[in-house]
């Protein structure tokens, strides 16, 4: 059955270098907030932290049935929602884990990153491995939801991709580093992304100081329904809003950009 509406939570909250304090800080914040939401959404990393800029994260990286996975798909399982989640997965190289979405709800499937954040002086890649080259959409109540992370939001194909294989919302985990000019890419980028689009996009980043927080959801005509502060590490931050079917459909008929591209 697909729902008319959407109702999406955004956990904009700090993870630590503790697996076992966040999984924990996850179970509590998704018994308090899921029930009355088909999405909670928790950051990019969450299972455990990235540490200092260029830290070996492969000794936190775990399978996709171990103690994080099974956190999310509890907590789930006893808010009655959908969670996605971010953690670090082991992958066929053991020092170069992915970086991955957990999604548990109706729909179980996961995302690995595909694209690296090797800018602003960083070298993601030489930490991990990126995802296959597979965009993927998951079902929650009827709605056709896409994961991105992070760094991929910069790479408008994914998105379109993601649109084209029935997308009406994308959802975006983050960690975005702090740093001159970053809020001002972050909310540029996403709202974009939702215009050109048409498609809701609701992204939650952990909080500042070292990270931008300002998580938000968007709506296809590039409206912010709601959005964060930049947030703090000590004071989780919940961001609420509700997608709805005949606004998608509005903005499909009055703005139809995906009719009208012409492809090579």
């Amino acid at each position: 059955m697909t729902l008319p509406t959407l109702r999406i939570a955004l956990a904009q909250v700090a993870s630590t270098l503790d697996p076992a304090e966040n999984r924990d800080r996850l179970t509590a914040l998704a018994a308090e907030h899921g029930p009355g939401s088909d999405l909670l959404v928790f950051p990019e990393a969450f299972a455990r932290d990235f540490g200092e800029a260029g830290s070996d994260v492969s000794g936190a990286a775990e399978d996709l049935d171990g103690p994080f996975a099974g956190a999310v798909e509890a907590a789930a399982r006893g808010a009655v929602t959908t969670v996605v989640a971010g953690m670090f997965e082991q992958g066929p190289v053991p020092e170069r884990p992915y970086n991955t979405l957990v999604v548990r709800g109706a729909d179980r499937a996961s995302y690995r990153k595909m694209h690296l954040y090797d800018s602003f002086g960083y070298r993601e890649s030489d930490r991990l491995t990126p995802g296959a080259l597979e965009p993927v959409v998951v079902d929650v109540q009827g709605w056709k939801v896409g994961l991105m992370t992070c760094y991929d939001l910069r790479f408008p194909e994914l998105a379109r991709s993601l649109v084209d294989r029935g997308a009406e919302v994308i959802v975006v985990p983050a960690a975005w580093v702090a740093g001159p000019r970053k809020v001002h890419h972050w909310r540029t980028l996403l709202t974009a992304r939702a215009i050109e689009n048409t498609v809701y996009v609701a992204a939650v980043g952990q909080p500042a100081p070292r990270y931008c927080g300002h998580s938000l959801v968007v709506d296809p005509f590039g409206e912010i329904l709601a959005e964060a502060g930049p947030g703090s590490p000590q004071e989780p931050e919940l961001v609420r809003a509700t997608a709805k079917r005949d606004v998608l459909d509005e903005a499909r008929r009055v703005n139809p950009s995906l009719l009208n591209r012409r492809l090579r």
